[in-house]
């Protein structure tokens, strides 16, 4: 399946702090999606060429791809075209079926300098690391808040009650935004107790009126993680693993180690910086996609495993991209797609650890 976004008159701006080549893989706007078993993928000429058994052999030129994201077991791939996705910059991401990326390819070509990673890893010691800890929190804690907004701002004639109870959770959560930011130390390590614990607490109140203000009855037990069965749970860790691997490969473009992470911690194949920036945009992009997707009672179901089946899990990934490809939203004073902000937002934190950006790194913040 390819999916290809709406154009938009989104032109870069000169002063974009994103280099020619992140700005070229930008302007693609087609993510070719592999999730049939015994599909074999080669190069013909300037296109990729798929070619299956169960069905006639596909074609899709190159020059329309930003990634390939294979999400079925049973695929090969040719070298050449391996070789030719490197050359062009376009990603390669195995996703298992929770949505996990156990798998990348990129072209080490397009992962920027040393510098950018030799700093990244001095920041973690200092003042820096602990700056970027507190602000990927906050940003994700302050964007709970605004998407708890979003789904309620039309419940205070429908659902006074459910409304009030929704404004108080805000305010909460609002408080230990505040209280995270107001935490010091000398470097991230000194406070990553502290932050977590706040960080665990607004999540708290952020699921329980998540579910309360869904507008379908859902048997959802609350917020889960890896291994969950239920619907909600498995549309957003799906969701999530799609969305980790638009982070990685900006953060692989700015130059930075995507295994060198500041809130999450240090464990081979983690890849924790991944994680750590994830938190910005994990609302604004898979939360609101999922809830639209309930509300509208979008025919969704899992398998007998208790994994979502091959139309729902094809069904999110074409709505994911389509929300970060084709949704715009202020940002710097000018109107971006989600997806531009994301790659803007690794620039950032490359050229805040190597003392470049003149200001303290911001976390992204969505509208309501």
């Amino acid at each position: 399946m390819v999916k290809k976004s709406m154009t938009t008159d989104e032109t870069p701006p000169k002063d974009s702090m994103l280099d020619d080549e992140t700005l070229k893989i930008l302007q693609v706007t087609a993510e070719l999606i592999i999730d049939e078993r015994g599909t074999f993928v080669g190069k013909h000429s300037e296109r990729l060429r798929l070619t299956n058994k169960s069905g006639p052999a596909r074609e899709v030129p190159l020059a329309s791809l930003r990634q390939v994201l294979i999400t079925s077991s049973g695929v090969s791939l040719s070298s050449d075209a391996v070789e030719e996705c490197a050359r062009r910059g376009i990603a390669i991401h195995f996703l298992d079926y929770a949505g996990r990326a156990y798998a990348s390819l990129f072209s080490g070509q397009l992962t920027g300098t040393v510098k950018t990673r030799r700093s990244q890893l001095l920041a973690y010691t200092d003042q820096r690391g602990l700056h970027l800890a507190k602000a990927f929190a906050g940003g994700k804690i302050r964007n709970q808040l605004n998407v708890l907004r979003y789904m309620s701002k039309n419940r205070a004639v429908s659902n006074p009650d459910l409304f009030t109870a929704v404004r108080q959770a805000t305010i909460e959560i609002e408080v230990l935004a505040d209280r995270l930011m107001k935490l010091e130390g000398l470097n991230v390590d000194d406070i990553r107790g502290q932050l977590l614990n706040l960080e665990g607490r607004a999540a708290q109140v952020y699921w329980a009126q998540f579910k309360n203000l869904l507008l379908v009855e859902t048997d959802w037990p609350g917020r889960e993680g890896q291994g969950a069965s239920d619907l909600v749970n498995s549309l957003l860790n799906y969701g999530y693993g799609v969305l980790c691997t638009r982070v990685e490969q900006a953060l692989m473009l700015a130059g930075l180690d995507p295994f060198a992470g500041f809130i999450h911690t240090d464990r081979p194949g983690k890849p924790s910086l991944v994680y750590d920036l994830v938190e910005e945009f994990r609302q604004a992009v898979v939360d609101r996609v999922v809830v639209s997707l309930l509300n509208l009672k979008v025919d969704m179901t899992l398998d007998s495993d208790g994994r979502l089946d091959g139309g729902t899990r094809k069904l999110l990934v074409r709505k994911i991209m389509e929300r970060l490809n084709d949704s715009q939203e202020k940002y710097e004073k000018k109107r971006h797609t989600l997806q531009y902000i994301l790659y803007n937002q690794a620039r950032h934190i490359a050229t805040y650890v190597r003392n470049e950006l003149g200001h303290e790194y911001e976390p992204y913040l969505c509208s309501w």
